[in-house]
């Protein structure tokens, strides 16, 4: 079982910025949580990295030097394109969408380097967005199809690339389509559908190279917001043969208005209300007893429930693994241990699980670290731990 963090949370927009946050964070890292052991990383690569690490000689060289900084690239990941840290990020972080050739080409780019950083005889992910966010609404139905079709066609195209890796080079290697709240996919059940009306229904060698080379990225967060059963979700995945080929192990804040007196919830609200940061999109899902309320950002929520907040709230904020609640915030921990019990009950292959808290620079001050490697580390050895635990109570029931 791999595990490692995810690069976005340092992210640089040229190979030395990238080289340079590696030395200073993810060594960082590596010497807090696995001083004897090489560190897993995914790294984020972003189009002009790509772009630079498509000379041969550039990558070996980025190759040789992870290797002898004992960072092992076992996945990476190719959601954000362009620069993941500008001020405002917010919805640019959809685009290229999967219709757009630009997404094949930089996919296709980090299958490549992927291949070449892996080392001998390991196999690698790519995480990838869920084809984009929506169409405006009211577009006309055939640019809706039109839409699907060539992502679907893209998508294709980057599998038969993934597929003549692994002829060629006998590794292979997986892109897995990340669900998010909002976005084209962001449920289960959406995936499940992509895949029947669009990308297994082309034949039998086509769907053979699908499943092969696409997946799922099952984000525990994004799949909290949705108030999804990660159990139901992961066995409907493996229902389907989609393989789960990714994990991204984080967490959303939940807060429950239901629960407590008009006082104690002013005071919910206000703490809610610090994590409506300009940076990042913050999708929100509000459940009650008669609906479920969708809203694009965190801030329309608030707007939208004014003095008087109702229901269940869940937050798509990334925030420390390690963390089941502080002061009137919960969060959606839970769910992270729910998953790994669903991965270990119906997937035949564990699949890479890479911690993924990004916004630790925009989190209310009572959340952050010293420092953003000793966080990085605390969530490391906080699953690390929850592994071995639950490792060591199937032994003792199988015993």
């Amino acid at each position: 079982m791999k595990i490692g963090y995810c690069g976005n949370v340092h992210p640089g927009k040229t190979l030395e910025e990238v080289k340079q946050n590696l030395v200073k964070h993810s060594l960082d890292v590596k010497s807090k949580f696995s001083p004897n052991e090489p560190l897993g990383i995914g790294l984020w690569l972003s189009a002009t990295t790509a772009n630079q690490l498509e000379h041969p000689e550039t990558c070996l060289q980025f190759r040789d030097w992870l290797l002898e900084h004992e960072l092992v690239p076992y996945t990476l990941n190719g959601f954000p394109f362009g620069d993941f840290h500008q001020e405002v990020v917010k919805h640019d972080v959809y685009l290229p969408t999967w219709a757009d050739f630009d997404r094949l080409q930089y996919t296709n780019q980090l299958a490549k380097i992927l291949n070449v950083l892996l080392p001998e005889g390991q196999n690698g992910t790519i995480s990838t967005l869920p084809l984009g966010w929506p169409l405006p609404e009211g577009t006309p139905q055939t640019q809706v199809s039109d839409f699907f079709r060539h992502c679907a066609t893209n998508i294709q195209k980057c599998a038969e690339h993934l597929d003549r890796i692994s002829q060629t080079d006998g590794r292979n290697l997986f892109v897995c389509l990340e669900p998010e709240p909002g976005c084209v996919l962001d449920k289960c059940e959406d995936v499940i559908q992509f895949f029947d009306e669009h990308l297994t229904n082309q034949g039998s060698k086509a769907t053979d190279i699908i499943r092969s080379h696409i997946g799922v990225c099952h984000d525990v967060c994004h799949s909290a917001v949705m108030f999804e059963s990660q159990a139901k979700a992961i066995e409907q995945y493996c229902n389907a043969k989609i393989k789960v080929g990714k994990v991204q192990v984080s967490s959303a804040v939940e807060v429950n208005f239901d629960d407590s007196t008009p006082i104690l919830n002013r005071e919910k609200i206000e703490q809610l209300a610090r994590f409506a940061e300009p940076k990042y999109l913050h999708q929100t899902v509000i459940r009650s007893d008669t609906e479920t309320l969708f809203f694009e950002d965190l801030t329309d929520a608030l707007n939208s429930a004014g003095t008087s907040p109702q229901g269940c709230w869940r937050v798509h904020f990334h925030v420390p693994i390690f963390t089941e609640a502080v002061d009137q915030i919960s969060t959606t921990q839970f769910d992270i241990e729910n998953c790994l019990d669903s991965i270990q009950s119906f997937c035949q292959e564990s699949p890479h699980f890479e911690v993924e808290t990004y916004a630790w620079n925009v989190l209310p001050h009572e959340m952050q670290s010293q420092t953003l490697a000793e966080g990085i580390a605390k969530e490391l050895s906080w699953f690390d731990n929850l592994i071995n635990r639950r490792n060591q109570q199937l032994s003792n029931i199988e015993n």
